[in-house]
Parts: structure tokens; C-alpha cells; sequence
């Protein structure tokens, strides 16, 4: 090849190029983040200020890899929300407990707040993890289990306790520290406070489930 043709490649590609990179950059810019919601419009990536980006890049980078549930809601106030994305992040995936104990823990708490979206997402999750249908069937309708593992009573009876009474027994108490140690004992609240913070933002946005499924849980009064 000769000088002339190279020299006119070079310049075709310098001249392309930047066209190239900002395209790179709108698509970026313009990249659907999949939100959904109610009473809280779904945003757009475009319309997300820096402090919004961040968090959705915190939670994106994550173990979640996806914005599905409260975080559209959670985006209006970035700060806290990033800071609850991330409590939220520590109870779901580094949590003492079992996951099959944790997930059972989540879908309690999505009971008693009638949170649809919650309960269709870790229902599923707590039976891959073993806990089995006829739990989830029993949460569901508001009854207790009519046969549970000694774990599983554990977390139940805590659990219950702890969000109808608002006070746990000694012996609620000293079930769960027995088999989780103290720590158990501490992430067993978190998650119940964290998911009962998660259903209030979903009721209140009034969250749908994803498309192509019904709302699993019916009014138990």
C-alpha cells in the first residue's frame, strides 16, 4: 500500500472516531434501567442526577444486578436510599442464618405487610432454598405451619412474635440464641426491620408484580 492511501485511512479514522466514542456515550446515557412503578413514576437514566447514578451503580455492581423492587422509590431520596440498598444487600446475602431461614424470615414479613411484590420474589427464592410449599402455603393464608423443623419453629415463633406483639419471649428469645448465637439473634431483627422498611415503600408506591404474574396474597381481615 502506498503513503497516500494510509494517510487518507489515518484521516477517516480520526474523523470517525469521536463519532464513535459519543455514541458510545449516549448509549450509555440512555440505557434502560428497567424501573417500575405507581404512584412513583419509573425513571429514566438521563434523569437521574449523580448522586442517583452512584447508587444505581452501587446496586448494579452488587450481588442484586438489578433495580427490580423499591428502588425506584428509594432513587428520590439517593443518599438514604444508598444507604438502605446496601443494610439491605448485608441481611439478604451475608446474613448468619441460613438462607433457607432467612428467606423464611422475608416471606413472614411480606405477609403480615400484604407486600405482593416482596412475597413473589422470596417465595420463590425460600423454596429453591428448601423451605418447603406447604410453609409458604400456610404463611400465605395467615396460619401457622402445621409441621416445621426445630430452625424453622424458631424463626417462626420470633418472628410472629416480634411483628404482632411487638415484644419477644424469653423463650422466643432463647430458641433462636441457642441455635444462631448471638449474631442470629441480631440478624434475625435486621431482616425482619429491613423487609418490614422494604414492604412499607412498596405499599405505598403500591409496586406491581412483575408482568405476567397475579398478586399471590389475599386480605386476611
Amino acid at each position: 500500500m502506498t503513503l497516500k492511501p494510509l494517510c487518507a485511512a489515518a484521516i477517516v479514522l480520526l474523523a470517525i472516531g469521536p463519532a464513535f466514542a459519543q455514541q458510545g456515550a449516549n448509549s450509555s446515557n440512555t440505557r434502560d434501567l428497567k424501573l417500575r412503578g405507581d404512584r412513583f413514576t419509573p425513571l429514566t437514566y438521563d434523569q437521574l442526577t449523580p448522586a442517583q447514578k452512584t447508587m444505581v451503580e452501587h446496586i448494579l455492581s452488587g450481588p442484586r444486578g438489578s433495580l427490580d423492587g423499591p428502588y425506584n422509590v428509594l432513587l428520590r431520596s439517593p443518599e438514604m436510599g444508598d444507604l438502605a440498598q446496601q443494610f439491605g444487600a448485608s441481611m439478604r446475602y451475608q446474613s448468619s442464618l441460613p438462607p433457607r431461614l432467612n428467606e423464611f424470615a422475608i416471606i413472614i414479613t411480606a405477609r403480615h405487610w400484604t407486600a405482593q411484590h416482596a412475597w413473589t420474589v422470596h417465595k420463590q427464592t425460600a423454596l429453591r432454598e428448601g423451605l418447603s410449599p406447604a410453609i409458604c402455603d400456610a404463611i400465605a393464608n395467615g396460619r401457622r405451619p402445621a409441621s416445621m423443623q426445630p430452625d424453622e419453629e424458631a424463626i417462626y415463633n420470633f418472628a410472629t412474635e416480634m411483628l404482632d406483639a411487638k415484644q419477644v419471649s424469653d423463650a422466643n428469645f432463647a430458641a433462636v440464641k441457642e441455635k444462631f448465637g448471638e449474631r442470629g439473634v441480631v440478624d434475625l431483627v435486621g431482616v425482619l426491620g429491613y423487609y418490614s422498611f422494604v414492604s412499607m415503600v412498596l405499599n405505598v408506591d403500591r409496586y406491581p408484580v412483575a408482568p405476567g404474574l397475579t398478586p399471590e396474597l389475599k386480605p386476611l381481615n
